[in-house]
């Protein structure tokens, strides 16, 4: 038998790569505690998406297990563990400002949950492929050093530099800077993923996310920003823009598209490797650009306002280079831009927040 394990399985990436993987492995195991719902409110629980996978994936099983416990993880790979091909890490807390109110069930879920994963994998599937979703947030705020150019409704960065043509790549430090918590937590997530790769030679990848979105999103205040976007301007609610005139630049990556880099990465992998994985060039916004663009495909005018202060670790501009992943993997290539994913999310998004009023 042939299984993908997948944690986080109810939030974006998480079931995307459900979705994904459904019609290619024998048992699709999903692990979801719906700790979205703690850290963001009732409006941001993936209970919802847990639910559609049940009703739609006659090959999905689902387990309500919490990734800090060791034990109740232990007894899933003490079960399936030798028929596990894949396993897909992406639960997690994912915000700056709520890892700040809990710097240790931050910490926990995404330092400590990161290595019950590693070693139970270690010791029940070693030869299986092991993917984590870090984020570029393990660069700190390195990246708003770069020289960078103030434009009508962007930051750009200089067209001299090197990284005008692709972005930022895997080469930027992760030293000397101002992570925020969770970033932190992050970057010890990500280097026990490549040292499990490179100490005991098994086969992880780390994918460094920009912006990830798209329709399955449960997009929240303090997390998920292009579908909490969607959300204000359907319901009318208000937004408020942190800092940098609103024109601070986020690629933003479909949740299908970095699955299918996943999946490119399992058919082929390699030992402790790591990519940056976002929109690049092809796909990325500024704040106001962003709204601009759901404007434009709502018809309804955002209700938002601007404040001075940024949050803590934030980007000024942030674009991903995949250069080197598509290097490595030149079949891949993107399938949505950024016009699809704003209207996607907003027809996914319009029947729920009709259901909430």
């Amino acid at each position: 038998m042939n299984i993908a394990l997948i944690t986080g399985s109810g939030g974006l990436i998480g079931s995307e790569s459900v979705i994904f993987c459904a019609d290619k492995f024998d048992l699709i195991i999903g692990i979801d505690n719906d700790m979205r719902s703690y850290f963001f409110g009732n409006e941001a629980s993936t209970n919802w998406n847990v639910e559609e996978l049940k009703n739609n994936y006659s090959n999905y099983k689902h387990y309500n297990i919490d990734i800090r416990d060791h034990a109740g993880l232990e007894k899933i790979f003490s079960e399936y563990g030798k028929d596990i091909k894949l396993i897909i890490h992406a639960a997690a807390q994912p915000s700056h400002d709520w890892a700040a109110k809990e710097p240790l069930t931050d910490f926990g879920v995404n330092a400590t949950g990161t290595l019950n994963m590693l070693e139970l994998c270690r010791n029940h599937c070693p030869e299986s492929v092991f993917i984590f979703t870090s984020t570029n947030k393990v660069y700190g705020d390195n990246p708003n050093i770069l020289p960078l150019v103030e434009l009508e409704k962007r930051w750009e960065i200089d067209a001299s530099h090197p990284y005008f043509e692709r972005g930022i790549d895997e080469q930027m430090s992760l030293d000397h800077t101002t992570h925020s918590i969770f970033g932190a937590s992050k970057v010890a997530a990500d280097v026990l993923v490549q040292e499990y790769g490179r100490y005991f030679n098994m086969n992880t990848a780390v994918f460094r996310g920009g912006c990830l979105t798209g329709p399955n999103h449960s997009g929240a205040k303090l997390h998920g920003f292009l579908s909490y976007l969607v959300k204000c301007n359907l319901s009318g609610d208000h937004y408020t823009i942190f800092g940098y005139k609103g024109k601070q630049v986020r690629d933003n990556i479909h949740s299908y598209d970095l699955v299918n880099m996943f999946w490119h990465f399992y058919q082929n992998p390699r030992k402790g490797e790591v990519y940056n994985a976002g929109g690049s060039r092809f796909s990325n916004c500024s704040m106001i650009e962003a709204i601009d663009a759901i404007e434009l495909v709502s018809g309804k005018k955002m209700n938002y306002s601007y404040t001075n202060d940024n949050r803590v670790g934030d980007h000024i501009w942030y674009i991903s280079d995949i250069q080197k992943f598509k290097d490595h993997y030149p079949d891949w290539s993107y399938k949505y831009d950024l016009n699809d994913i704003v209207s996607q999310i907003h027809n996914s998004m319009k029947g729920r927040v009709a259901k909430s009023v």
